[in-house]
């Protein structure tokens, strides 16, 4: 049986079908800014109901439906396959899946307290979510033909940092993810790649730079180097749902300054 490439093909997002996860806010948003603007249709999953405002924003300026929300844990299979299958149903599939929904909750875990539902829950949404996230997505796209899917990670998932060490575990657990998912292409036409951005102003390190409203004195020092633009993250983004070569690779600029 021949695998068809369109989908991963991207060479125009003019009517191509993105869920992005965590889309309502920071990084997800500004992806999906870019998505909308080059004529993607999204469909946007977050825990957060700003994702419905957001949604309507892009339908408003469009004059047409381009955008849809779905609250979602994606923790949950059900919520997951919930997503995926509405972008199915109201756009007709699903080309591209940007896996970004994440949390900085417990993120420095060493000395907190020994309850189970705090520690997992950062494990749940940034690891356990991603993955399940993306197998819901592996599945709508191998009946599309094929499709790329694209993960936040962190430049944590290189490095050590002291004061982010359960956030630093997912991240890595998000790399090891990614690099094992490279022979898919030669099963199902799905492409897997992930970014990984060091500190991003966005409502993220705020929340990382207290603890329970308490200043983090760790975090001093991300008021002396230089955030990482929005727009090198979307450069890199883009670079890979428009590559077909691209697959299994790790995005961070200040890391590998080869052009991948």
């Amino acid at each position: 049986m021949e695998i068809q490439s369109s989908s991963t093909d991207i060479a125009s997002f003019e009517g191509k079908v993105a869920v992005v996860t965590g889309g309502s806010r920071g990084i997800g948003k500004a992806i999906c800014d870019e998505l909308i603007r080059l004529g993607a249709k999204v469909v946007i999953g977050a825990i957060s109901d700003r994702g419905q405002k957001v949604a309507k924003q892009y339908n408003k300026e469009a004059g047409k439906k381009v955008a849809m929300f779905l609250r979602t844990d994606v923790s949950r299979y059900d919520d997951n396959k919930a997503l995926f299958q509405l972008a199915e149903s109201e756009f007709g599939g699903v080309d591209i899946a940007i896996l970004n929904a994440g949390t900085c909750d417990n993120s420095d875990n060493l000395f907190t307290p020994l309850d189970d539902k705090l520690e997992e829950r950062i494990f749940n949404v940034n690891a356990v979510g991603m993955i399940k996230s993306s197998k819901v997505a592996i599945l709508h796209m191998a009946k599309r033909g094929g499709g790329s899917i694209v993960c936040t990670s962190s430049a944590g998932g290189f490095y050590s940092i002291p004061a982010l060490t359960a956030y630093v575990a997912t991240k890595h657990a998000v790399i090891g993810y990614v690099r094992s998912c490279a022979f898919l292409p030669e099963v199902c036409n799905v492409r897997v790649n992930a970014v990984c951005p060091t500190f991003v102003d966005t409502e993220f390190l705020d929340n990382v730079r207290t603890v329970d409203g308490i200043p983090e004195p760790y975090y001093d020092f991300t008021d002396t180097i230089p955030t990482v633009p929005m727009s090198v993250i979307i450069d890199g983004v883009f670079k890979y749902l428009g590559d077909n070569t691209k697959n299994g690779i790790l995005y961070h600029k200040k890391i590998n300054k080869k052009k991948n």
